[in-house]
């Protein structure tokens, strides 16, 4: 199959050369868009990323052009317009699982540097300047961590506080069984808010979930809290929350993600302005790290990744091909979570 390869980035490449078989991939490193969708002509299938645009008009685009399946390198399809995909009759492909240690480890690399200070201390070094003052952390141990969203990333990110002696808070709409033994405890939202010296997040972006933490329910945090963000940007209401940290309301943010992130994560703007304010405070702030939306970016996962979705885009192929199958299936299919 003829497959436009969008938002292509030279770390992946390889693992998707080595494993596309019989597949012809056109690699793009433009972002899908309304303006670039017509590169997607000649293909059958249309692989995109996390800052890619699949909403109507985008699908509407490359359906007209021939594209009968959109496979996305990503388990979040909240860039996809699923309804209208369904419409079209367009397949739609994700990622159900890769490695889950790899941003779960990332988060906690995230937590740990914000909590030591990491950041500020090895920029001390760099100038030459040896002194600790002013870089008294924390211990990790004995404090309460609360995981909103228990899947399979956020049941190894909570399994991984239970080994630093943490006590971990655990909130979903759907339990885990996984996590039901009694070492982590299903509470409420509010419970966990309440109580949790760490908040991180690891839910999928819904309607529900969208700015989960607002002024309102951050006004619930211990002013003493610290939020990890690995799930997604818009889950955080990233003005009320630079607004809390500036009122000592909280004590640190830590993120992979930004809400509008497709904007800018994954391209190189050193030489160039970055107008976007908000962005400009969230990075800029004394008491946020920052990191641009790099939690998968592990050998592992890239190749799970990578073998997730040729597999996929194999057994759709192997299906269209049997006699009497449609070319363009009917409902668009969604593989995972």
């Amino acid at each position: 199959m003829k497959i436009a390869f969008f938002s292509a980035a030279d770390y992946e490449r390889e693992w998707f050369v080595r494993l596309q078989g019989h597949h012809d991939i056109t690699f793009i490193e433009e972002s899908l868009t309304e303006q670039t969708s017509e590169l997607a002509a000649g293909h059958k299938a249309v692989c995109g990323f996390v800052q890619d645009d699949l909403s109507e008009p985008v699908l509407q685009k490359i359906c007209n052009l021939g594209v009968e399946l959109v496979a996305m390198r990503s388990v979040g399809l909240d860039n996809v317009d699923l309804a209208a995909a369904e419409a079209m009759g367009l397949t739609v492909l994700n990622v159900p699982g890769y490695s889950p240690y790899s941003v779960a480890e990332h988060g906690v690399a995230l937590l740990m540097a914000l909590v030591r200070q990491i950041p500020t201390a090895h920029q001390r070094i760099l100038r030459g300047d040896f002194s600790i003052n002013g870089l008294t952390g924390q211990d990790l141990h004995g404090k309460t961590v609360g995981v909103i969203g228990t899947g399979r990333i956020g049941e190894v990110f909570g399994r991984i506080m239970l080994g630093f002696g943490c006590r971990v808070l655990a909130y979903d709409i759907k339990p885990n069984p996984n996590l039901m033994n009694g070492e982590i405890h299903y509470v409420s939202l509010a419970t966990l808010l309440g109580e949790s010296d760490v908040v991180a997040l690891y839910c999928p972006l819904t309607p529900q979930t969208f700015h989960l933490l607002n002024t309102e329910t951050l006004s619930q945090l211990k002013p003493t809290a610290l939020v990890v963000n690995l799930g997604r940007g818009k889950l955080v209401d990233t003005e009320a929350l630079l607004d809390a940290l500036d009122n000592s309301r909280l004590a640190g943010y830590a993120t992979d993600v930004y809400a509008e992130e497709k904007q800018w994560f994954h391209r190189d703007f050193s030489d160039k302005p970055i107008t976007d304010a908000l962005l400009n405070r969230l990075r800029l702030h004394p008491r946020v790290l920052l990191t641009a939306h790099q939690g998968f970016l592990t050998q592992e996962a890239l190749q799970e990744i990578a073998r997730s979705i040729i597999l996929q885009i194999s057994y759709q192929e192997y299906n269209w091909e049997k006699p009497g199958a449609k070319r363009r299936p009917g409902p668009a299919s969604q593989s995972g979570s």
